[in-house]
């Protein structure tokens, strides 16, 4: 059964409806003040929540000490269905932006682009107008599923959203355990004592003269790339930028001090006294999760730098006394899926029970472990230089499957196709411009240069759409592992979220589990045992496993040493 939550003068209406968006009985009223322990009462497996913002929704449900076991997010899953391309040409589709698409008036502006794929969030969260009708959203939604061309996979897609979405308020909630005087300790051994916001601390000051010394201008300011730049160039170092990349492939005096110095000031900057201060409150960093805030339904955080905890400060992540954590993460998740997704039992084999790469190299494909990671790399993010690149061919005649169907996906981009994941979340195509400019550079009018612009941009895009598949369906996954971990969490502790064992961070293909010292080993059982789960409920009986490093902790710093 649905039930489908908006608003009404005096409260909220909690509206029945059947799994088909039938009506199943009477709304009932429920008052500002009662709606927690009306939804937490209700929280029953048989029961799915239907709203239109999670973060909006179960955050006082949480604080009443209930929890949901499922729900419907209308907004995440407005937002996959709108582009779905299995739902295309559905009137969800071609019906002109209302409500349900408009960010908040306080959701920063941002654009698809290929640049910001990896790291940023391209959708901020969204609020719908409390005028909206979430039943007839839902009816729409439940419609254009099933009229779709992959109606079982979308609805899988939609139900792991939503439950992201579930798991995100949760962690936000319980918040990451997090020890201040640790943190501070670490900062001063690394920094030197606390300075007023605006100082150079006592370790950067001494690293900024070494850099002056060593370039020879003592004016410079290391803190901004553009004079590190010049100096740089006036010290004979021709290079384009201070990227660490770039940086350790040249030989001089100054680098090892200038990439220490940038270690530094990142830390400084993202996790310094500052961060302390603004995140970390009565022992608890609360990570704000966007769930699919990135293109690929991969999660983004807003604020806090939560996706890029540093290993500098991993060690203040303390559990609590009597309790522990347990970390764990998936071994070469993405080759995993892609092996999985594209049907390549030569690549599932070359992972089973060991590390993938080693695999690699036995099947005869390459001659090291390096080369088989590079050459997987270069293969799901389309290089065509380095090593990694001069290796493809060779990967591509080991495992023709699994690199023919990321060789489909680079094509499609180039032709400025869609690309989907294996559930169906579909990626964004280029705007008119792009289409627009290769029709002019194969016309008469155009020239070669045109035509060399385009390829440019053609090929550009489809290293986009090459990585989408394979990144996006690995999203997939870690949704499906979260869930059901939840579930299984939530079965041995009903009840208050933080009364038994409980998810409080993750990183794309990495947990932590904060719980009871007594139930650390179950846990870590059932992180395995949801781990299999997810790769049933994806791939069903393909042959493939997803290995994971499971340690038992106090501190998140001891997980990574």
């Amino acid at each position: 059964m649905h039930l489908v939550l908006s608003r009404a003068d005096g409260g909220v209406l909690a509206t029945p409806l059947t799994d088909a968006g039938t009506a199943d009985g009477e709304p009932t009223r429920v008052g500002d003040q009662r709606l927690p322990a009306f939804v937490a009462d209700r929280g029953g497996p048989d029961v799915r929540w239907v709203w239109d913002d999670t973060s909006r929704w179960y955050p006082p449900v949480l604080a009443a000490g209930g929890r949901v076991t499922r729900c419907v997010d209308l907004r995440l899953c407005r937002r996959i269905l709108r582009s779905a391309l299995a739902a295309r040409g559905s009137a969800l589709q071609t019906a002109p932006p209302d409500a349900w698409d408009r960010p908040a008036a306080e959701a920063r502006v941002t654009r698809s682009t290929q640049a910001q794929l990896f790291d940023d969030a391209l959708f901020a969260a969204t609020l719908p107008d409390d005028d909206v009708d979430p039943v007839a959203e839902l009816r729409a939604q439940l419609a254009t599923v099933a009229g779709s061309s992959a109606s079982s996979a979308l609805r899988l897609l939609l139900s792991a959203e939503s439950a992201g979405a579930l798991v995100a308020a949760e962690m936000f909630h319980a918040g990451l355990p997090w020890s201040a005087a640790v943190h501070e300790r670490l900062l001063e051994e690394s920094l030197g004592p606390r300075v007023p916001y605006g100082v150079r601390p006592r370790r950067l000051e001494e690293i900024a003269t070494v850099i002056r010394d060593r370039l020879d201008d003592p004016a410079l300011n290391p803190d901004s790339p553009s004079d590190v730049l010049r100096a740089l160039r006036r010290a004979g170092l021709m290079v384009t930028s201070t990227r660490k990349w770039e940086l350790q492939e040249i030989e001089h005096p100054v680098i090892e001090p200038l990439l220490e110095y940038k270690r530094l000031f990142r830390l400084l900057t993202a996790n310094g006294w500052n961060w302390l201060d603004e995140w970390v409150q009565d022992g608890r960093f609360h990570p704000k999760y966007l769930v699919g805030g990135v293109i690929t339904g991969r999660w983004a955080a807003d604020g806090g730098g939560a996706m890029q905890l540093p290993k500098g400060i991993r060690g203040a992540v303390v559990a609590d006394d009597g309790w522990k954590f347990v970390v764990a993460d998936a071994a070469q998740l993405e080759p995993r899926v892609l092996a999985a997704m594209s049907g390549d039992r030569a690549m599932a084999a070359a992972g089973d029970g060991r590390d993938l790469y080693d695999g690699v190299v036995a099947s005869g494909a390459v001659e090291t472990r390096q080369q088989a990671k590079g050459a997987m790399l270069g293969a799901m993010y389309g290089a065509t230089q380095g090593e990694g690149g001069r290796l493809v061919p060779r990967l591509a005649r080991a495992f023709p499957l699994a690199l023919g169907l990321v060789e489909r996906a680079a094509r499609s981009g180039e032709r400025g196709e869609p690309v989907t994941t294996l559930l169906g979340r579909t990626s964004p195509v280029p705007d008119a411009a792009w289409f627009e400019a290769r029709n002019q550079a194969y016309s008469v009018e155009g020239t070669a240069a045109m035509q060399r612009s385009v390829e440019s941009r053609a090929r550009s895009w489809g290293r986009f759409t090459r990585n989408f598949v394979v990144q996006g369906t690995a999203a997939e996954w870690a949704l499906a592992w979260m869930g059901s971990l939840r579930a299984r969490l939530a079965a041995r502790t009903p009840g208050a979220v933080t009364a038994g064992p409980h998810l409080v961070f993750f990183v794309h293909d990495e947990l932590v589990v904060h719980t009871p010292a007594g139930l650390a080993d179950w846990v870590a059982e059932q992180v395995r045992a949801a781990a299999v789960d997810a790769g049933r409920l994806l791939f069903r009986d393909f042959p493939i496993t997803f290995p994971l490093s499971v340690v038992v902790v106090d501190d998140y710093g001891a997980a990574k040493d």
